[in-house]
């Protein structure tokens, strides 16, 4: 067995790369470390490893998202395990105590994953699809780091523009065919997991093991700025969706949403600019709690 330790120099400032250094001195020469922004042809990478190797992913949310997009439809054989090493960690929160330790079997959680298109091209993601003022603060955010190496601080993005940069807008949802219809929207997340923007917690009820494989979106809309504000913090905690006269929560299997006006849009935590709609789609459900692939249980490595 060999184990091949994938790692993005871009993700957690640095500490990835920190990281996977540290888990190839102590797998010794066991361990193969590869730059995972390097690797041009996934579906030849794979050819040549055998069922008993294992895949250590180093990186965060986006490091995950765009391997699963840059790997769909590829033969995977061997065993997934993710290293979290990035600023938000939502995928790992998710799915653990949200603490980053040893490597975590992710095998299970990357199969039947949900698919959204945007403008045009269809892309798979773990935990979300952000419109509104968490697209708009990714937007800025990154931006942010073309300009510094400080942290970006998305929270006081999220401030600033709620008082006053972004502008909300009016928005038509439809699920499972049955539309509805909301004015003075500010945020219009769809939903995999649970959590968000570096903890937030827009659909508290939302549970990627569901065997029913149901996606959930919120509707955050008010038109008062200070009210919204007022409000906004209590989403870190869930309890957000007691205010139901400013939000709503829907499940379901089919989600599009429509906005007035162009706005941008991050699909755990990639940004895509300018966007009028999307629509999401819940992948197939899987046995996520049961052993899957290659009969190999799910203990750590």
């Amino acid at each position: 067995m060999k184990r091949y330790i994938l790692f993005n120099p871009l993700s957690g400032r640095g500490k990835s790369e920190e990281d996977s250094e540290l888990l190839a001195k102590y797998y010794g020469g066991e361990a193969e470390l590869l730059d995972i922004t390097g690797i041009e042809d996934y579906s030849a990478f794979f050819s040549e490893l055998k069922e008993e190797d294992t895949v250590i992913i180093c990186g965060g949310d986006g490091t995950l998202n765009r391997f699963v997009n840059n790997t769909e439809g590829i033969d995977i054989r061997c065993r997934i395990f993710y290293h979290a090493c990035g600023t938000g960690n939502d995928f790992l929160h998710d799915i653990s105590d949200g603490e980053a330790g040893d490597p975590i079997d992710v095998t299970k959680y990357l199969i039947g994953l949900p698919t959204v298109k945007v403008k045009g091209k269809t892309y798979r993601f773990l935990n979300n699809v952000g419109f509104g003022i968490d697209g708009y603060c990714c937007e800025v955010g990154d931006r942010l780091k073309t300009e510094s190496d400080k942290p970006v601080n998305y929270t006081a993005i999220a401030i600033k523009g709620l008082l006053f940069h972004y502008k909300p807008t009016g928005a038509t949802v439809t699920i499972d065919g049955v539309t509805y219809r909301y004015e003075n929207v500010w945020l219009a997340p769809t939903m995999k997991g649970r959590f968000y923007g570096g903890g937030m917690m827009p659909t508290p009820e939302q549970d990627r093991k569901s065997a029913d494989g149901e996606l959930s979106v919120m509707l955050m809309f008010c038109k008062s700025k200070i009210k919204t504000l007022a409000v906004f913090p209590s989403i870190f905690k869930g309890e957000h969706v007691k205010h139901e006269k400013m939000v709503a929560v829907h499940k379901g299997k089919s989600i599009k949403v429509v906005f007035d006006r162009p706005a941008a849009v991050q699909i755990d935590g990639e940004t895509v600019l300018d966007v009028t709609e999307y629509e999401a789609f819940a992948g197939e459900a899987t046995e996520t709690d049961a052993t899957v692939r290659n009969g190999y249980d799910t203990a750590l490595i």
